[in-house]
């Protein structure tokens, strides 16, 4: 069950909020008056789901656009969460509470990608092969930069126009136009029918 529950630390002026998600504590952090609203169940804004709800009903879908971004899904799950974290904290202040997990996910797996390219001092050999299985496309995609990566992930697996993808990525609609074209021609060099 998911649950939000405030955290007593003595040598703390200011309560602390911890945030345990199926059976996970987050650590803990500063409440503000708004989070101290979301603890108790209330709604921040009229009209407007609790952080807990909105956690439930987008967590699988955040999920699946890391896992689609990184390829790993132990590394999309510690994206995913430090999104969910970074919503909770300025969850008062977001207008668009789906458009801001978008663009933390995005910029969490530019984030890893960045270290893992730093950490990596030699690429390993790839195996050539005949057919495409599952684990092929993510290897390909793996491939594209990024930016191209995160456009193709968001037009062709979550359906986003290129408004919303510029809005993700913060770029021009134009450039993600761009992006795409230039994503699926590195794609084709690698994929071959």
């Amino acid at each position: 069950m998911n649950e939000v529950e405030l955290v007593e630390k003595p040598e703390s002026a200011k309560p602390l909020l911890s945030l345990k998600l199926d059976g996970t504590e987050v650590p803990a952090v500063e409440a503000s008056a708004a989070d101290m609203e979301v603890a108790a169940g209330m709604d921040v804004a009229a009209g407007r789901t609790s952080f807990s709800e909105f956690y439930a009903s987008s967590y699988q879908a955040m999920l699946a656009l890391a896992v689609m971004l990184l390829g790993d899904r132990a590394l999309a799950e510690d994206v995913t969460q430090d999104a969910f974290v970074g919503a909770h904290r300025q969850w008062a202040r977001i207008e668009n509470p789906t458009a801001y997990l978008r663009r933390s996910i995005a910029n969490g797996a530019t984030s890893q990608h960045r270290r893992r390219f730093r950490d990596r001092r030699r690429p390993s050999p790839r195996e050539e092969s005949s057919a495409l299985e599952a684990d092929e496309m993510f290897d390909a995609l793996s491939t594209l930069v990024p930016r191209q990566r995160a456009a193709l992930v968001l037009r062709y697996w979550f359906d986003l126009s290129d408004a919303q993808i510029a809005e993700v990525l913060q770029v021009r609609t134009g450039t993600v136009a761009s992006l795409i074209h230039r994503g699926l021609q590195e794609l084709r060099k690698v994929v071959k029918p």
